[in-house]
């Protein structure tokens, strides 16, 4: 039985994709080389007036794979220490299996083809995680290979801001810099602005699909 039956349904939406957000904390910006640290992927769902919500969230500390690079200034500016006794990281492997599990049953129960990712500058996650994927040999990755929804550049036309917290501020979500950086937290934001966005474009009379 199809999660959403009712009149509003996500495979409709998105002509058959289903939206998942993804955020990854890493270790520098080669997606090659350089480590996973975190990855967290937000699922969202649509209610029976045909609204986005965030259904809800998981995430996973990353043990760097082996030979990974890690940047020293990438670890200022996340606050991330990858060696921390407390960290509980997994390896990649198994943090994009969990997650892709998670993913492909959201893709069954909502009927949709295929999940598309939906990142705050899109490209750099998509990177990271088709590296990801190459490099542990996965062979079903839930994701379009080259697809993907950009909230800086939806931010961009529906905010004239491109940059996260000020993207969330103009939408009226809360953003606590304190707390930014942590690939769950920055999920979670960028999912409920995504789910801004859509939710607006409807509301102001946008497109939506014919559900006669």
């Amino acid at each position: 039985m199809l999660q959403d039956s009712g009149p509003h349904r996500m495979y409709d939406r998105f002509r058959g994709f289903l939206p998942v957000v993804v955020d990854l904390e890493t270790g520098g910006f080669q997606s090659a080389t350089d480590a996973i640290l975190e990855i967290a992927a937000s699922i969202v769902r649509m209610d029976d007036d045909g609204l986005l919500t965030v259904h809800r969230t998981v995430s996973f500390n990353v043990q760097p794979f082996e030979g990974a690079n890690i940047e020293q200034a990438a670890l200022d500016f996340t606050g991330i220490d990858p060696w921390h006794p407390f960290r509980e990281a997994i390896p990649e492997e198994q943090a994009l299996t969990e997650v892709f599990k998670v993913v492909r049953k959201e893709i069954k129960d909502q009927g949709c083809n295929r999940a598309i990712l939906v990142g705050h500058n899109a490209h750099f996650d998509a990177g990271f995680v088709n590296a990801a994927v190459a490099r542990c040999n996965i062979k079903r990755n839930p994701f379009h290979p080259f697809s993907h929804f950009d909230t800086a550049t939806l931010a961009g036309l529906a905010y004239g801001q491109t940059v996260l917290a000020r993207a969330c501020s103009e939408a009226g979500i809360a953003f606590d810099n304190n707390e930014a950086h942590s690939a769950a937290y920055d999920a979670e934001r960028t999912a409920e602005l995504f789910c801004d966005i859509v939710n607006r474009w409807k509301e102001s009379g946008g497109w939506m699909p014919s559900f006669d």
